[in-house]
Formats: C-alpha cells, sequence, structure tokens
C-alpha cells in the first residue's frame, strides 16, 4: 500500500523511499510535469498530495529522532527525479527547528545545484525561520543579496517571506535595493512578490517604498508589489 513502506535504518532510507516512488510512478504525468518545468528534469509524475503522503511517516519518524541525516539528504538530492529534490525541501520545512546557521552551506548547496523556482522558494522557508533564531542570518542575506548566482539572490529577497510582523524591513529594503537593476525575470519577480506579501501587513510600508524607489525598480516589480495597495 502507498506510503506504508518506511526506511527502517540510515543505510536503506534512500533505497526504500525510491522503492514507494517507483511503485507509484505515473509515466504519463511525468511527461506533463516535466514539460511545465520546461523539460529541465525527469519526473515520475506523483501529484503533490500522493507524493507527500508516500513520506510522512517518514517525515515523522525523522523528527522524532532530533537529528538532521544530511547525508541522505544529499543522496536524494543527487537522484535525477525532481521529486527527490521536493523530497529534501519538505524534509527541511518539516524538521526546520532543527536547521542551525552552520547549516547555511548546505543549503546553498541545494540552491546553486539543480536550480530553479519550485525547490527556491520552498528553500528559501527554511532559511527564514533560522533567521528568526539566529541574527547572522542578516548578514549573510545581505551578502547572498550581492551574490553572482541569481538562484541565490532570489533567496535572499524571498527569505522573509510569510514573516509578517516579524519581517525586519530595514533587512528587507537593503536586500531588495541590492538587487536593482537586473533584468532577470526571477529577480523582479520576486522583488515584486516579497514587497506584495509584505503589504497583506504593512501596505503603508510597501507603498512609501515604492513612492520612494519607483524611478530604480522595474515596472515587473512595481506592477507585482502593487497589487493589494
Amino acid at each position: 500500500m502507498a506510503g506504508k513502506t518506511m526506511p527502517k535504518n540510515k543505510t536503506d532510507k534512500y533505497a526504500e523511499l525510491k522503492n514507494s516512488f517507483e511503485i507509484n510512478k505515473d509515466d504519463k504525468n511525468a511527461v506533463s510535469m516535466s514539460a511545465y518545468m520546461r523539460n529541465q528534469f525527469k519526473f515520475y509524475g506523483i501529484a503533490t498530495p500522493k507524493r507527500k503522503t508516500i513520506y510522512k511517516d517518514f517525515l515523522k519518524a525523522e523528527k522524532s529522532k532530533g537529528v538532521i541525516d544530511w547525508d541522505l539528504l544529499d543522496k536524494c538530492f543527487e537522484d535525477e527525479h525532481r521529486e527527490f529534490q521536493y523530497l529534501v525541501s519538505d524534509y527541511l520545512l518539516f524538521m526546520k527547528q532543527y536547521v542551525t546557521f552552520d547549516d547555511m552551506p548546505k543549503i546553498k548547496n541545494y540552491i546553486t545545484n539543480k536550480s530553479w523556482w519550485d525547490t527556491i522558494d520552498f528553500l528559501c522557508k527554511v532559511i527564514g525561520n533560522v533567521g528568526l533564531r539566529d541574527n547572522r542570518i542578516k548578514g549573510l542575506m545581505v551578502e547572498w543579496s550581492e551574490d553572482e548566482n541569481f538562484w541565490v539572490r532570489r533567496t535572499a529577497i524571498e527569505h522573509q517571506l510569510g514573516l509578517k510582523d516579524k519581517t525586519d524591513t530595514e533587512l528587507l529594503e537593503k536586500i531588495i535595493t541590492n538587487c536593482f537593476g537586473s533584468d532577470e525575470f526571477f529577480i523582479n519577480k520576486a522583488i515584486g512578490w516579497a514587497l506584495r506579501e509584505y503589504s497583506k501587513t504593512d501596505p503603508e510600508w510597501v507603498r512609501s517604498f515604492i513612492e520612494k524607489h519607483k524611478k530604480e525598480m522595474n515596472s515587473l516589480s512595481i506592477r507585482e508589489s502593487s497589487k493589494y495597495i
């Protein structure tokens, strides 16, 4: 039965997870899922609800141990099937309380490999949670906002998504202004998204930000950030 075959120890976790994916694959759906991602990745074709059901019990078992198995995550991330990168993102979100500042190089490795918005936009939430516990994240995100890799910059822009009144607006402004002048769609979209989301908490701050920086902002960023104000 799907989702009932769970890894028992460190040596067979990956193999049993892979087996669970294999027996639930949908070749027809895999084609459409890959096409949606511009055929950059291979898929098993497992829809999100079913995929999460497959490893739901596994994640609960991992959380009960209170230790992140980075060796397993590295092995999963190396797999050619995109569902394994989704597993890594879900694992880290589920275990976010155990992720620390010292783990940032590991997460950056996931950001800069097999990069696309579908993993980046979840990994950034893991970093945001660490930032609520460790102020060193602020300096690191400013550093990342000037990284040559635009996916790293996008992560910095988005890492406070959903933090609402816990958002550090000074940090948000610094990161966004560091990213001005880019013609990269995924950067300008991220700027608009970050501002749009925060406008649900403080529309006046966002309105003021746009007025202050509108000459520097890309039209896409302005359009996206203005949706709710």
